[in-house]
């Protein structure tokens, strides 16, 4: 990815401001601020129940915050969700995509939503980026979980939006996709900007330009990756879900 320096005029993708996010009387975000840089990748590590999962959804819209603020390339996004909505592609835990179309059918719907132009074009070209071209007339419903996890890749990657924030999205891939999905995520547009949930401490380190680890709902360490080796982002993952407690 990129290497940038902090300076007045670098451009962030993302910034939030005092992030909050509650259900119920569970307090899962406190207060997270962040700004990642345009055509960087951040590695979001924590343990389970940290908020890591929470935080995409709600950088992607999909879930509104309970406080703070969120901007996208400069635009609220509580004031502008469709634009702000438009520049993301989104990869978690659940598809969004239907058990009854087929990979085909499903990239159509979505680029007829999307806008995307030239769609036929452009859904062969992802098909094939994922490995999946030899499948695009076969319901989603028949897919391995590799086979789902890859097309929920190219479904994110279909309006070339220049954010992905993906959550855990090594699930269920084995090492030959693994190794596909991140050399499509490296080349396919070089000033996309990257926000990944991971519990791989070697892949975060290889991909990464800034890693965050979160701990009872706050950011309890954010350091570039070149001041990180694999030792002592162990340490300091260690220190930091010891000391924060929800």
């Amino acid at each position: 990815m990129n290497s940038s320096t902090d300076s007045p005029a670098c451009s962030f993708a993302i910034e939030t401001r005092g992030l909050a996010k509650n259900f119920g009387n569970s307090k899962i975000l406190r207060r997270v601020d962040l700004r990642v840089r345009s055509g960087e990748a951040l590695a979001i590590l924590g343990p389970n129940g940290a908020g890591k999962t929470t935080l995409i959804k709600l950088l992607s819209g999909i879930m509104r915050p309970t406080g703070g603020q969120i901007l996208i390339h400069g635009l609220s996004q509580k004031d502008h969700i469709r634009d702000t909505r438009a520049h993301m592609g989104v990869v978690t835990h659940h598809s969004y995509l239907y058990s009854n179309l087929t990979a085909w059918e499903n990239l159509v719907f979505y680029s007829r939503m999307y806008g995307v132009e030239k769609y036929e074009a452009r859904i062969s070209n992802v098909l094939k980026q994922v490995g999946l071209e030899a499948h695009r007339h076969a319901r989603f419903s028949t897919f391995s979980r590799g086979m789902q996890q890859r097309l929920s890749l190219a479904r994110a990657l279909l309006h070339r939006p220049s954010i992905l924030l993906l959550d855990e999205p090594e699930t269920g891939l084995d090492q030959q996709g693994l190794n596909a999905m991140w050399e499509i995520l490296r080349h396919e547009e070089a000033e996309r900007t990257i926000i990944f949930t991971s519990h791989s401490f070697e892949r975060t380190l290889a991909v990464c330009d800034d890693v965050i680890i979160l701990a009872g709902g706050r950011i309890a360490y954010h350091e570039r990756s070149c001041n990180l080796d694999l030792a002592s982002l162990h340490q300091k993952y260690t220190e930091c879900t010891r000391a924060v407690k929800p």
